[in-house]
């Protein structure tokens, strides 16, 4: 009876520690967004009038 109980703590344990790894791993990763194109034709425009001048 005392080995059941130990081996379910044990498993418990180890899903505790992967799951606080994982989400540890997924809130240290940088997320990147791609920018609208319409942002895109507007700093396209900025730039084209900067080298204009």
């Amino acid at each position: 009876m005392w080995v059941v109980i130990l081996v379910s703590a044990a498993f418990v344990i180890l899903v505790l520690v992967l799951s606080l790894l994982t989400l540890n791993k997924g809130y240290g990763y940088k997320h990147t967004v791609d920018p609208l194109p319409d942002e895109e034709k507007q700093k396209d425009e900025e730039k084209e009038s900067d080298q204009e001048e």
